[in-house]
C-alpha cells in the first residue's frame, strides 16, 4: 500500500505510455534483426581469420581507399571503424535527443533509473579494468573498453534465447544504451583524441551549422543534406576527434518535436526510420566483420591472452562490472527514493537485464582500437576479452531470465490484452504506473 493515501505508489520499471511502448516495440525489432547480422558478422570474421585464409582476410581489412591528398587514404577496416560507424551515432544521436526532448529522460523522476544505471554500469567496470591493470604488466589506455552495452547484441541474445521480456525492462533495457551510447560519446570526445586540429575543428562547424539551418527549415532533400554531413564528417576526422563524433553532432540538430503543419512525425523520427535498418543492417555488422576476426592462436596463443591483465580486466569488467554496476545503481535508486519495483517484477529481473548489459561489442571494439592502436598485440588481446567477456554475460543472462520466461509470458499476455479491440491494450487505458 502507498504511504501517502491519494498517491499511487512509485515503482522502479514502471510500464509507462502506449505509444511510448509501441515505439520502443519498433526500435527493438530493428535491432534484434541488427544483432542477429551483427553476430553472423562476428561469426564469420572469426571463422575466417583463423582459416587457412587468415592472411586474405587481413590483406582486405588493410586495402586502402580513398583521396591522400584529403588524408582519407583509410584502409577498409577505417573505412568501417571513421566512416559506418559514423552512421550509427548518428542514429544513436537521434535517439539521445529525442529521449531527452520528448521521452523518458525529459522526466528526471523517470529519467533517475536508467541514467544511474548506466552511470553504475560504466564505473565499476572501469574500476575493476583499471584493479587489473594498476600493475607494471597492465595497461590503463583501455580503461573505458569494458563500459558500453551493445544493444543490437543484446536484444540478438534475446532473440536466440526466444525470452519474452515485459514492455518495462524492454523500455529500460533501450534507454539504459541510450544512456550508455551519451557516456561512450564523451569518453571518445574527451579521452581518445589524438592531437587536435583547431583549424579543420573551427572549419566543421559552418556545415554543420548549415546542415542545422536546413533542417529546422523541414529540408529533406538529400543532394543538400548529404554532401553537407560528408564534409562536417571529414573536417572532423581532420580536426583529430574521432570522426563518429560528426555523427552525434549533426544528429543534434535535427528537430525532435512534430512539424505545426499537418500530421506526420518530426523530422528526427523520419530520419531515425530511414537510418536505423542502415545502421543495424549494414554499418554495424560491417564493422564487426572487421574488428571481430581476431586470430585465436595468435599473440602467443591463448593462454597468453588470457594472462594478459588487459583482456582480464575487459572480461571481467564486462561480466562482473555491469552486473554489479547496473543492479547496485537500481538498488540505491529504490533505497533513497524509497521506490518500490513494479508490480510482478523482482530483483533476479534487475540482476538479469544487469548481466545482459555486459553483452559489449561495438563501441568496446572501437574503443580498443582507439587505445591500443588497429592489429596491435593489445588491441587483438581486447577483441578476444570483449569476446569471451560478451559471451559469458550472455550465458549467465540466459540462464535468469529463462529462469523467469514463463512469468514473463503470463505478463505479456496481460499487456497485450485488449478486449475492446481498440486497438490500444486495456492496461495501458488505465493510469500507467509511476516511475522515480
Amino acid at each position: 500500500m502507498s504511504t501517502h493515501p491519494g498517491r499511487p505508489n512509485r515503482s522502479l520499471f514502471g510500464r509507462g505510455s502506449w505509444p511510448e511502448v509501441r515505439r520502443v516495440g519498433d526500435i527493438l525489432r530493428t535491432e534484434t534483426v541488427g544483432g542477429v547480422l551483427l553476430l553472423a558478422a562476428a561469426i564469420l570474421a572469426l571463422a575466417w581469420a583463423n582459416s587457412p585464409w587468415g592472411d586474405a582476410y587481413r590483406e582486405l581489412g588493410a586495402t586502402r581507399l580513398g583521396p591522400a591528398a584529403l588524408h582519407l587514404d583509410l584502409s577498409l577496416g577505417q573505412w568501417a571503424a571513421d566512416g559506418l560507424l559514423a552512421i550509427f551515432f548518428f542514429v544513436a544521436g537521434l535517439e539521445l535527443k529525442r529521449e531527452f526532448v520528448a521521452g523518458d529522460l525529459r522526466d528526471p523522476r523517470r529519467a533517475a533509473l536508467p541514467v544511474a544505471a548506466a552511470i553504475g554500469g560504466m564505473t565499476v567496470p572501469a574500476l575493476i579494468y583499471v584493479g587489473f591493470n594498476a600493475g607494471p604488466d597492465g595497461d590503463l589506455a583501455g580503461w573505458a573498453i569494458p563500459t558500453a552495452t551493445d544493444i543490437a547484441f543484446a536484444l540478438a541474445v534475446l532473440g536466440v534465447i526466444s525470452t519474452h521480456l515485459p514492455a518495462a525492462m524492454r523500455t529500460f533495457l533501450l534507454t539504459l544504451a541510450v544512456v550508455d551510447d551519451l557516456i561512450a560519446i564523451l569518453i571518445i570526445a574527451l579521452f581518445y583524441t589524438g592531437s587536435l586540429q583547431p583549424i579543420p575543428l573551427v572549419l566543421a562547424l559552418l556545415p554543420l551549422a548549415l546542415f542545422g539551418y536546413l533542417v529546422r527549415r523541414r529540408v529533406r532533400s538529400w543532394w543538400l543534406l548529404l554532401p553537407l554531413a560528408a564534409l562536417t564528417w571529414g573536417l572532423v576526422h581532420a580536426s583529430g576527434i574521432h570522426a563518429t563524433v560528426a555523427g552525434v553532432l549533426l544528429a543534434f540538430t535535427v528537430p525532435v518535436i512534430r512539424r505545426a503543419e499537418g500530421p506526420g512525425p518530426g523530422l528526427a523520427e523520419h530520419f531515425e526510420h530511414r537510418f536505423r535498418p542502415l545502421s543495424a543492417g549494414i554499418a554495424v555488422p560491417v564493422f564487426a566483420f572487421f574488428a571481430a576476426g581476431v586470430s585465436v592462436g595468435g599473440a602467443g596463443g591463448l593462454g597468453t591472452t588470457l594472462t594478459d591483465p588487459v583482456a582480464l580486466g575487459v572480461a571481467v569488467g564486462l561480466v562482473a562490472g555491469k552486473a554489479i554496476g547496473v543492479s547496485g545503481a537500481t538498488w540505491l535508486v529504490q533505497r533513497f527514493t524509497r521506490a518500490r519495483l513494479a508490480e510482478g517484477l523482482s530483483w533476479w529481473d534487475v540482476v538479469g537485464l544487469a548481466l545482459l548489459a555486459g553483452v559489449g561489442f561495438t563501441v568496446s571494439l572501437l574503443i580498443g582500437e582507439l587505445a591500443f592502436g588497429s592489429g596491435t598485440e593489445r588491441d587483438e588481446h581486447t577483441k578476444i576479452g570483449v569476446l569471451l567477456g560478451s559471451l559469458a554475460a550472455a550465458l549467465l543472462a540466459t540462464v535468469v531470465l529463462r529462469a523467469r520466461n514463463r512469468h514473463y509470458q503470463r505478463v505479456r499476455e496481460i499487456e497485450e490484452r485488449d478486449t475492446d479491440a481498440d486497438g490500444v491494450p486495456d492496461a495501458y487505458e488505465e493510469v500507467p504506473d509511476r516511475q522515480d
